[in-house]
């Protein structure tokens, strides 16, 4: 028996190395050009031309629709009266559809009577190439509040803008709906802006630059800690990222593209985007640059520390870094370089930095998406996605230790059933001779 419980040991042990070998840093590899990777738990959603007609969005669950250009659609959500809310979508154009200035979406959450609570708006700005941008609207719940205040059913509204020349293909939204937990009893928070934080930029990163692939959409992100990370991005690409930031804490992050080998000095503007969406994939931040063959680089301004009364700022930019949790850093390079410098993935450096030290959670419990763990700490360092951090958690080894002790079960059926038949051999035929019984299958 002790033979056969190392046997186990060592079958569980297997499977655990092969698990862990399926999710190795760097492994998760984009698809081509254009091709956004949607969630693959998305559920198919159709928005409605009226609100009374909209189908309901779940909380946490995410979901998969399309819009028109010009389209106005409707989807609803329930909201209790106590929780901030927030309903993202990402818009995602066909890697060849034309997309002009202006063009983009716009997320508003109402009240049934048309009410707004708020809106968001997402567009291609001087980077006027398709690629997936994201916005979102929320609601919070404020003492002195006087709309949007109560539970209930409310209207989520998405607004595509197209302009005459642009393509007029349908684009993918990618949809979610998120409410934020509630704070700790007795907790008292701020309820204004802050004066003043650190604005000043930080020192480049000067360690052992990394590889490190990124992934095709929000789903599949690739987790980065601090440091220089290596990966390439060809014309019309997208790469994503994620990076855990705690309450207290900074985000820096900057992005520098390679000189290309293929020859060729062509301007070309608004060359490479990157931008930051926070843990509810609303839009943070974009920086870009333009290229002209030799390296160039471009960096976010410099961002608030993580702090729930950023979200009483003015400034976008500033209130959307109200939560802790991943928040996602992008990589898009325009498909114009195509024409002047070749289809080829041109190599490009990451630099992250997170500073400070993380500050307790003002909230009540698990804080789920809105938090940073251990654990998720430890996926950053693995360079794990959400898919791979899943598949070797807790319940991958507990899944490998059960095939284990059903290794040793079968085993140890296997050692009794070929010790009776010797038994049986040997009481009732002599050795070499006599009819032997059929051998049975497993």
């Amino acid at each position: 028996m002790n033979r056969q419980r190392n046997r186990g040991r060592v079958t569980a042990a297997a499977l655990a190395a092969m698990c862990a070998a399926a999710v190795l840093p760097g492994q998760a590899h984009a698809a081509g050009p254009g091709v956004y990777a949607f969630d693959p738990d998305a559920k198919n959603v159709q928005g409605a031309a009226t609100n009374v007609e909209a189908s309901t969005l779940d909380e946490g669950v995410p979901y998969r629709s399309v819009i028109k250009p010009g389209e106005k659609l409707y989807y609803r959500v329930t909201l209790d009266d106590a929780s901030a809310a927030y309903v993202s979508a990402v818009a995602v154009p066909g890697d060849a559809g034309a997309v002009a200035y202006g063009d983009g979406i716009t997320v508003s959450l109402r009240e049934t009577d048309d009410t707004r609570c708020d809106s968001g708006q997402a567009n291609f700005g001087t980077g006027a190439y398709a690629r997936p941008i994201t916005a979102y609207a929320s609601r919070t719940v404020k003492e002195d509040g006087s709309t949007c205040q109560e539970g209930g059913p409310y209207d989520v509204l998405v607004e595509r803008e197209s302009k005459a020349g642009s393509s007029q293909e349908p684009w993918g939204l990618e949809l979610r709906f998120l409410q934020e937990p509630k704070l700790k009893s007795g907790t008292s928070m701020p309820t204004e802006a802050p004066e003043s934080w650190p604005s000043a930029s930080a020192k480049p990163l000067t360690g052992k630059q990394q590889k490190r692939s990124g992934g095709s959409g929000f789903s599949e992100a690739t987790s980065l800690e601090n440091g220089r990370w290596q990966d390439t991005v060809a014309p019309g690409q997208t790469r994503f990222y994620r990076v855990p930031v705690d309450w207290g804490q900074q985000l820096y992050a900057s992005a520098g593209l390679s000189n290309t080998t293929s020859g060729g000095e062509e301007f070309v503007g608004s060359a490479l985007t990157l931008s930051l969406a926070n843990p509810a994939q609303g839009q943070v931040s974009d920086a870009t640059l333009s290229y002209s063959g030799g390296p160039a680089s471009a960096s976010l301004r410099p961002l608030p520390p993580v702090a729930y009364r950023n979200r009483f700022d003015s400034s976008s930019q500033v209130n959307a870094m109200r939560f802790a949790g991943w928040y996602y850093l992008s990589v898009s390079l325009s498909p114009k370089l195509k024409e002047s410098y070749g289809a080829e993935p041109i190599p490009f450096e990451l630099s992250v930095q997170v500073k400070n030290q993380a500050e307790e959670s003002p909230y009540e419990g698990d804080a789920g998406v809105f938090g940073v763990t251990d654990q998720d700490r430890e996926v950053a360092r693995k360079g794990q996605n959400a898919e791979q951090a899943a598949k070797s958690g807790p319940m991958t080894v507990v899944a490998a230790a059960g095939i284990g002790t059903g290794a040793v079960l079968v085993l140890g059926l296997g050692v009794w059933t070929l010790l009776a038949r010797r038994r049986a051999s040997a009481a009732g035929h002599p050795s070499g001779g006599g009819h032997q019984p059929p051998a049975q299958g497993w």
